[in-house]
This record gives C-alpha cells, sequence and structure tokens, in this order.
C-alpha cells in the first residue's frame, strides 16, 4: 500500500489517498480468481507522479487487457490526479465490476463523488470502505466528514470516535471529534481537547479556541464556517 497524494477537505486537512500499487486480487477475464499485475513502468509513472505518462501507459496495458481491474483502478487514479473526475469515477466503477473490492478503491471513489459535491454517492462508497477495511482509521474518518456534511452528526460523531479508537495519537482526527462535539452543542468537550491539543502546539486547536471566543448566542458552526471564508 502506497501513500499517493491528499485532498484537502474543509473540515480538516488530513483525508489520504491510498492506492494498490501493483499486486491485488480480482477475477480474471475467464470468471475465475487470480493474483492481477498492473505494468510496471505504467504504476512507476504513478510513483513519480508523473500522471500524463501513467494514463497514456495504463491505456496502452488495458487495450491488450481490457479487463484487469487493477489497470482500470490506476487509471482512475491518475485521472483523478489531474482533474478529470468523471473519467476517474469511470475507471473505479469499472474495476469493481471486474470484481476488485478493496477498501483503498471505495475511500478514492468516495472522494472523488465528495469532490464533485454528490454526498449521497460518496456516502455509499465510503460505507463501503468502512465494511472492507474496518481496521484502517481513514475510511470511518472521511465517511465522519461526509456524515457531518449531510448534518448528520450522530452517525460522524460515531465515525470518528472510531477513526479515534484506531488512531489515538492522530490529532487531525481528535481535533474533527472536537469539532463534531461544539456542532452538537458539547462545548466544553470540545474546548478540553482544544486546550490540550493548543499546549501541544497544534495550531487549529488555538485557531477554534478562539471561535469559540466569539460564540456570543450563535452556533458554532456558523461562525466557523464565517472565519473560513473570511
Amino acid at each position: 500500500m502506497k501513500h499517493c497524494s491528499s485532498r484537502i477537505s474543509e473540515s480538516v486537512n488530513i483525508i489520504t489517498l491510498l492506492l494498490t500499487v501493483l499486486i491485488a486480487t480480482a477475477p480474471a477475464a475467464s470468471g475465475g480468481t487470480k493474483d492481477q499485475v498492473c505494468n510496471v513502468a505504467a504504476d512507476y509513472m504513478l510513483g513519480l507522479e508523473n500522471y500524463p505518462e501513467a494514463i497514456r501507459l495504463h491505456q496502452q496495458v488495458l487495450a491488450q487487457h481490457p479487463y484487469n481491474a487493477l489497470a482500470r483502478y490506476h487509471l482512475g487514479f491518475a485521472y483523478g490526479m489531474m482533474g478529470h473526475s468523471s473519467e476517474e469515477i469511470d475507471e473505479y466503477q469499472k474495476a469493481v465490476t471486474l470484481g476488485l473490492h478493496s477498501w483503498d478503491l471505495f475511500l478514492n471513489l468516495g472522494l472523488a463523488y465528495a469532490a464533485r459535491g454528490e454526498l449521497s454517492e460518496a456516502a455509499k462508497a465510503l460505507e463501503h470502505a468502512t465494511l472492507l477495511g474496518p481496521e484502517r482509521p481513514e475510511t470511518h474518518l472521511n465517511l465522519a466528514l461526509i456524515y457531518e456534511s449531510q448534518n448528520k452528526l450522530s452517525n460522524a460523531f460515531k465515525e470518528i470516535t472510531i477513526a479515534r479508537r484506531l488512531s489515538p495519537e492522530d490529532r487531525d482526527i481528535e481535533n474533527t471529534r472536537a469539532i463534531f462535539c461544539a456542532e452538537m452543542g458539547d462545548l466544553g468537550c470540545a474546548r478540553d481537547v482544544w486546550t490540550h491539543l493548543a499546549q501541544a502546539g497544534y495550531s487549529p486547536a488555538r485557531a477554534n479556541l478562539a471561535i469559540l471566543g466569539r460564540l456570543g448566542n450563535r452556533p458554532f458552526r456558523a461562525v466557523r464556517t464565517a472565519a473560513r471564508n473570511y
């Protein structure tokens, strides 16, 4: 598993894309299963972040092996990093149809839908990612962020709590949990968490503490959104 890049969330700057490189299990064209191997040179271009060349080489692979689900996934990832979201989602869906079911594929699919504002589809993909990778904190974190965007705060808090249990030292996850506390009206919880994080030198916590000091009778989300858009 290789960390390839990151996307920025409005809630936290901590959404990580992961990509299965070289080998994954997927059905063969005959309908059986075997380890599918993606082209080494094509994946090397992904590693170099040379996405136009990665796209060209993966297209060559697929011209000869159109049922290679892993190559479909990698091509979709390269499209996404070039900003071609429609092609990205299309290749991810083809990879799924061909039988590739990995938590990181569904994570990236969910993030692609989220980037387009298609939150319902994003939630479906990320829910599947949590089922396939229940031990991965990033699946629960990203699903929590989607739920928060849908105003499903209780669901969001449940997922962020799981992410925190899986990665208790992650300050971004802890900060996000405090944001959800504040949005649910538990300002004491949020203040305690941010005070601890601020003392540890985590700058977003200081910013959120400042927002708490400006709340008055206004809800935390409204003040935080106004501060973010200022």
